[in-house]
């Protein structure tokens, strides 16, 4: 489910090649450990993750619904395995001036970006009763 969503979203916007090296795991643990940041694309916000301790991970579509994961590093990637696909989604990410810029892949066609940090966790509803 999330990778469908993705694969739709990814490919709407894309950014210049950044002439700069994607972060390592150490400097994207840095940047991101303990907040919630806001991603979209074209200015419009696509999801959001909360970045957890150990590495874990709480994404969503903002619509209630969420779903936990761990990242790790595969160099020069940042890949994310979460609880409902174990198939890892791996990214190239780069700090900018407005914020990170990630790509599936590596692929500038396929691209996130940073649109703002949330000072709240995201809003995760339980499990929907009779699911």
């Amino acid at each position: 489910m999330i990778r469908a969503a993705f694969a739709l979203a990814l490919g709407l916007a894309a950014l210049p090649a950044i002439a700069q090296d994607a972060m390592t795991g150490a400097e994207f643990e840095a940047y991101t450990s303990g907040k919630t940041l806001l991603y979209g694309t074209d200015g419009e916000v696509y999801g959001g993750e909360d970045y957890l301790p150990n590495r874990r991970v709480r994404w969503s579509f903002l619509d209630g619904r969420c779903i936990t994961g761990e990242w790790y590093e595969s160099a020069p990637f940042i890949c994310f395995v979460y609880d409902d696909d174990p198939t890892p989604m791996c990214w190239t990410f780069y700090e900018t001036p407005d914020g990170l810029a990630a790509y599936l892949n590596g692929d500038e066609a396929q691209a996130l970006y940073e649109t703002g940090e949330s000072p709240e966790p995201l809003m995760c509803l339980g499990p929907e009763v009779g699911a």
